[in-house]
C-alpha cells in the first residue's frame, strides 16, 4: 500500500529515485517492474507496480475496440504505458513522451495511491493541492454517495 507525498526530483537522464521507504516493498511484490502510463483526467503520471498494471490491462482487454469511448480509453492508457525497471538504486527511468506529456521539470511529487504512484511536476501538484482544498472549502459539489458517509 502506497501513501505519502514525496518530494523527489528528475535527473539529466529522465530518472527518478523512488523513496527508500518503497524500494523494499516494490523488489518483493514485483521484483522491481514497474509500468508507466498518462492520467487521462489530471496531468500526472501513473506508475504501477506490474501485477497492478496486469489488473488493469486486463479491464482494457474486455472492452470494445469498436466502441470509440473505449477504444480511446485503451489507445491512450495502452498507448503510453511503458514498461520501467527499478534499478540497483532504486531508479526508474520516465520516457520522453510521458515526461512530455505530464510537463514534468526536475522537481517532482511521488505521491501514492494506495496500488498506484502519481508522478507530478511539483509546481502543478501544489496547485492541484491548494484548487482541491478550496473546493471543499467553498462546499460547491455533490457528494457521491460513497462520500455521504464517509467519515475521518
Amino acid at each position: 500500500m502506497f501513501r505519502g507525498a514525496n518530494s523527489i526530483s528528475l535527473d539529466d537522464k529522465g530518472r527518478l529515485a523512488i523513496p527508500a521507504r518503497y524500494r523494499n516493498l516494490l523488489s518483493l511484490d514485483c521484483e522491481g517492474k514497474l509500468v508507466c502510463t498518462i492520467d487521462i483526467k489530471q496531468p500526472c503520471l501513473l506508475l504501477y507496480p506490474l501485477p497492478e498494471w496486469q489488473v488493469i490491462e486486463q479491464k482494457l482487454s474486455t472492452l470494445s475496440t469498436m466502441n470509440p469511448s473505449e477504444r480511446r480509453l485503451q489507445r491512450l492508457l495502452l498507448g503510453y504505458a511503458d514498461d520501467c525497471e527499478m534499478d540497483k538504486n532504486g531508479r526508474v527511468l520516465i520516457a520522453t513522451p510521458l515526461r512530455q506529456h505530464a510537463g514534468l521539470t526536475k522537481k517532482l511529487m511521488l505521491v501514492g495511491q494506495l496500488n498506484k504512484f502519481e508522478i507530478w511536476d511539483e509546481e502543478v501538484w501544489q496547485q492541484q493541492v491548494a484548487d482541491d482544498i478550496a473546493a471543499e472549502q467553498a462546499g460547491d459539489f455533490t457528494l457521491s454517495d460513497r462520500l455521504q458517509d464517509f467519515s475521518l
